[in-house]
């Protein structure tokens, strides 16, 4: 345990700047996670490049500077307010608010009236009652700057928020802001948002095998390394549980079968692109490493800071009889006080490997506190219960497969 909070707290400590787009944070993840691959004794996979599968796709960023004042008092960049990920930059001093009541549009005719009166650019636009808009129109409520025209608007927010990244921009500025910190009358609002959008930016999946007496039939163990980064200077998303959690998991799983190799060859894969639309695992699918034929299983880890409640796997319907050898090994050894069956699911890396035809479990822990794709998501706040009894889990499955 102590060798997994070690590996947490590398991953989502301050010099890795949330492993996003903004800095070099996600790089150096990439690089630290090549390091222990080596280090361990893992081979490489891929001839030509190494460990690293290199790729790119494009991406909408902050790095620059962000502001926001609601008359005369500046808000809290994470906690207090987001910018929807895929927003154009902003920069206007004590710019006029005008309230526009979205409850006025019942139909897609009196939407199309109620954007005309969003069209004077000189002004800042508070949207009230965006949820109730959005469900009646059939809107998720991320797509919501996806239906709204030019502009700079302002969405008040009650309660958890979370963000996201972008892989293209909009035509305007979305602002999310807890209700809680709007002044009684707002008047006037000054933001200063600077945006980047990059049409290609390089990412690298890292590789990494342990070679079986079988050399060509594999069974994958991957992680997601990559999350959200920064909005602004001040915003981090450490995301210790999403996912540092999952591939300090799976590292310590490399080190583990590095000294205890198996009869299939063993494939160990730290994902890229996950948080931009499980981008990293897609390339990998369409450009393998090794057949996708020869994959006899996948697990995919993801979301492993607390198993209190014990775990989830995805999948489970699509292949019974590996649920059946989970459930088996757990209740013989009792690591864990429940595993959940759920079916299939778009929600992490497994995915395009089954839309492939691979078989593949996503396995998640169930607990915590609920920090996710936020400020808060640190290593601290991770309890690791019983996340021991999950890895000795896959210890004991991996060999049983």
């Amino acid at each position: 345990m102590r060798w997994l909070k070690h590996q947490i707290g590398i991953l989502s400590g301050t010099t890795m700047d949330g492993r996003g787009y903004v800095g070099k944070g996600r790089e150096r993840a990439a690089m630290y996670i090549q390091r222990e691959f080596k280090e361990f004794g893992l081979q490489p996979v891929l001839p030509d490049s190494g460990y690293m599968q290199v790729y790119t796709f494009p991406v909408n960023s902050f790095p620059g500077e962000m502001s926001v004042s609601l008359n005369k008092k500046e808000i809290a960049a994470g906690t207090e307010y987001l910018v929807d990920a895929a927003s154009i930059g902003f920069d206007g001093d004590k710019t006029k608010v005008k309230k526009i009541n979205l409850d006025k549009a019942r139909t897609k005719e009196e939407w199309e009236k109620l954007k005309l009166e969003m069209g004077d650019l000189s002004k800042i636009y508070l949207l009230k009652n965006a949820d109730s808009f959005c469900r009646r129109m059939s809107i998720r409520s991320h797509q919501l700057s996806e239906n709204l025209p030019k502009g700079c608007f302002i969405v008040p927010v009650h309660g958890k928020m979370t963000w996201t990244v972008a892989t293209d921009t909009t035509s305007n500025t979305v602002l999310y802001v807890q209700d809680s910190v709007f002044p009684k009358r707002l008047k006037y609002a000054s933001i200063h948002i600077q945006n980047k959008f990059s049409p290609s930016v390089k990412n690298q999946n890292v590789i990494g095998m342990v070679p079986g007496t079988v050399k060509d039939s594999f069974i994958f163990i991957t992680a997601h390394y990559d999350h959200l980064g920064q909005m602004g200077h001040d915003a981090v998303f450490p995301g210790a549980s999403d996912n540092a959690s999952g591939s300090a998991m799976m590292l310590y799983l490399a080190r583990y079968f590095a000294s205890h190799p198996q009869r299939y060859t063993l494939v160990f894969v730290a994902f890229s692109g996950e948080e931009a639309g499980l981008l990293g695992s897609k390339y990998f699918t369409e450009h393998p490493a090794v057949p996708l034929s020869n994959i006899r299983f996948l697990v995919n880890l993801d979301i492993m800071g607390d198993a209190t409640d014990g775990v989830t796997v995805v999948n489970a319907t699509e292949f019974p009889r590996e649920f059946k050898l989970l459930e088996t090994i757990n209740q013989t050894k009792s690591n864990l006080p429940q595993i959940r069956s759920r079916g299939k699911a778009a929600n992490s890396d497994h995915y395009w490997f089954t839309e492939k035809g691979v078989p593949a479990f996503f396995i998640y822990s169930n607990g915590g506190k609920g920090y996710y794709h936020d400020v808060f998501d640190k290593a601290s706040e991770l309890s690791l219960t019983n996340i021991d009894g999950v890895i000795k889990l896959i210890q004991d499955f991996i060999p049983a497969l």
